[in-house]
């Protein structure tokens, strides 16, 4: 029998409850596989399920994404095969672990020109960027997008798969380094919240229109700001909330500011489904394979120091993507 270990945690709070065990992998069962997991993703999504933001039942595991080898394919499933390099993002979240067995369908074949620590640092937020900028709103060529947080993990590939649209990305950050990075990465204009309002500069770099659509990860500290710089009809995209949650909203004021609309989507519904799941990772796959999106891997730690991986994510020290590896 083949035994795992695996990051736990028995109950809400810092990264200090996050413990390491050991346990014996179950063998797959109709339409599952069993995965070898080579390097494994960190997101914050993560530390919302750690601390309590999201309710969960204890005891629990962690974790959206990995990418490894499959040693174990149960009846039914066609697409992989043992010994194929894969990679996911599935939300069971329970990633965070030496070996898994997990449902085939966000399974996904990994082609070789993409590294495990690639992969595993760009399945979650490489979907998450495909489904903000290929399902959620419309976005032609052209068309200007205010981007928050736009070095982090999700920022630097949103800010490649703006420049590869032909859009004008805004993005923010919390540094000047920070501002420098996004642009580095495709970023039209990136503002220093620190030291601007971010959006009066974006009325000022728009020329009092606003942007068509704001892409919102932070949450409650810039909620009312990112309203305030869309353009009349204007999408609002709230899909984290690393600030906090935002509080309830009139939305009243969707009509007050300019008939705007507002949406709260999560990569979890998009990839529910085999065939649109599969159909994201494969387009993001060539995105990648083609140069127009490129990985950036900020921090790696040993699967052993997750907490670490969380202290630095959540004191905002990290720039691109941070991965485990088992």
């Amino acid at each position: 029998m083949t035994q795992t270990q695996i990051v736990t945690f028995a109950q809400a709070g810092g990264p200090e409850v996050m413990a390491l065990t050991e346990k014996t992998l179950s063998a797959p069962s109709a339409g599952e596989v069993s995965i070898k997991q080579e390097a494994i993703g960190v997101n914050y999504i993560d530390v919302y399920k750690r601390s309590g933001v999201y309710p969960t039942q204890f005891p629990s595991g962690l974790g959206f994404d990995a990418a490894g080898v499959v040693i174990a394919v149960g009846e039914g499933v066609t697409h992989v095969k043992l010994g194929e390099r894969v990679a996911y993002a599935a939300p069971s979240q329970e990633s965070y672990a030496s070996h898994r067995t997990l449902n085939a369908a966000q399974v996904c074949p990994l082609p070789d020109n993409i590294s495990f620590e690639q992969a595993a640092a760009i399945m979650l937020k490489g979907l998450t960027t495909q489904y903000l900028f290929e399902q959620t709103t419309p976005l032609q060529a052209g068309d200007t997008v205010l981007f928050h947080a736009a070095a982090g993990g999700v920022g630097l590939l949103a800010c490649q798969w703006a420049a590869a649209k032909g859009l004008t990305l805004i993005g923010t950050a919390g540094s000047d380094e920070k501002c420098a990075l996004a642009l580095a990465n495709g970023a039209t204009h990136c503002i220093n919240y620190t030291r601007e309002d971010f959006s009066k500069k974006v009325q000022e770099l728009t020329h009092g229109k606003g942007v068509d659509v704001v892409m919102d990860s932070v949450g409650a500290s810039t909620f009312e700001g990112s309203l305030n710089s869309l353009k009349p009809f204007g999408m609002m995209i709230t899909f984290g909330n690393a600030s906090g949650k935002v509080p309830p909203v009139d939305v009243g004021i969707l009509a007050a500011k300019g008939s705007l609309k507002l949406t709260r989507p999560t990569v979890a519904t998009y990839v529910a489904d085999f065939d649109r799941c599969q159909k994201m990772a494969k387009h993001l796959f060539e995105m990648v394979s083609s140069g127009a999106i490129k990985v950036h891997i900020g921090n790696v730690y040993p699967m052993a120091n997750a907490a670490q991986a969380h202290i630095d994510l959540e004191s905002r020290l990290t720039t691109g993507s941070s991965i485990l590896i088992p």
